[in-house]
């Protein structure tokens, strides 16, 4: 066993220093930014933010409100081919912005071919697993790549250089990072395994960069100021769950208390409540690593995002890149 002994680093550990800028005010500030992906060979122009891929968050309402700020859903893997027929139907003008979701079981792939064939506009795919470090799922993701030579992949979740390379290499253009960082996730706790998720994007963008390919932070942005410390450590986007749940648009249960008070439930997707919904229970062989919480009821998504897009417009007028980050209690 090798021990790590150099200091790694969360979002709470860092502030970002700031420093003369030329920017006159924050409304100046754009936002959006253009991609190149290494393998598909495409382009993508939008905000780099992108909504978790939970049937709490990656909802067909969130990607319809959220593709009017350029902002890509992820949507979740639960929803049937039908469903899926039914909002191509409805939506084809904003397919840039909506990514399907997939596993890597039989079910899965064969699911994932029939919803690419009924939405031939789709271009993104993300295959997503709890476990980004089986040679199954590497495995995976180069047949995903044979199969669909056009579509940006997204793959993951690592948080190692190594694991990023050998994604990209086998076809991915984006790679997920960050394990245990979400705020329903336990698998810290559970398993013992994870890694601070600033000092993962930062040693993940540096493999991914040199390799022309792209990485997303997962997990672990609890206010907009972490959304911004993110791209500061060089993420090219930002995934987003807790902060765009509890909303008209997130999934999950909304619930009334005995005053009147409206919440809704957000759950991670390895949680007793995802396994029994989806898997009839827990089962035999593993354990839950994800909890259920009640989120206040927050209304439209739509004032959180301006909440979220104005907070990175005020960083960047207070801190032209490149970043540095100040640590905090050290």
């Amino acid at each position: 066993m090798r021990i790590e002994s150099d200091i790694k680093l969360g979002f709470k550990d860092v502030m970002i220093r700031p420093k003369r800028s030329t920017l006159k005010s924050r409304s100046v500030v754009s936002l959006s930014r253009k991609f190149k992906f290494k393998n598909s060979e495409n382009e993508w122009e939008g905000i780099p933010i992108i909504t978790a891929n939970m049937d709490t968050v990656g909802t067909f309402e969130m990607a319809a409100e959220l593709a009017k700020h350029q902002i890509i859903t992820a949507v979740h893997k639960h929803y049937s081919l039908e469903e899926w027929k039914k909002f191509y139907k409805e939506n084809q003008n904003i397919l840039d912005y909506v990514s399907v979701s997939a596993g890597t079981s039989n079910n899965d792939a064969e699911l994932l071919g029939k919803i690419i064939k009924a939405c031939p506009g789709l271009r993104f795919i993300c295959i997503d697993v709890a476990n980004g470090y089986s040679e199954h799922f590497v495995s995976f993701v180069r047949k995903v790549r044979e199969k669909y030579p056009e579509k940006i992949i997204i793959a993951g979740n690592v948080v190692t250089g190594e694991m990023v390379e050998e994604l990209l290499l086998s076809g991915a253009d984006i790679v997920k990072v960050g394990i245990g960082p979400g705020s329903v996730c336990t698998t810290r706790v559970k398993t013992g395994v994870g890694y601070p998720q600033l000092s993962a994007i930062i040693e993940c963008a540096d493999a991914a960069h040199g390799l022309s390919g792209q990485i997303i932070s997962d997990g672990g942005c609890r206010v907009p100021g972490d959304v911004a410390k993110a791209f500061g450590g060089g993420a090219d986007f930002v995934m987003l769950g807790g902060m765009l749940a509890g909303h008209n648009e997130s999934g999950g249960e909304l619930i009334e208390d005995e005053n009147g008070t409206k919440f809704k439930l957000f759950y991670g997707m390895s949680s007793q409540t995802a396994m029994h919904k989806y898997s009839g229970g827990v089962a035999e062989y593993r354990a839950s690593e994800g909890k259920t919480i009640k989120l206040p009821y927050r209304g439209s998504v739509k004032d959180t995002i301006q909440d979220i897009l104005g907070g990175l417009r005020s960083t960047v007028s207070l801190r032209l890149t490149p970043y540095c980050f100040t640590k905090v209690g050290y």
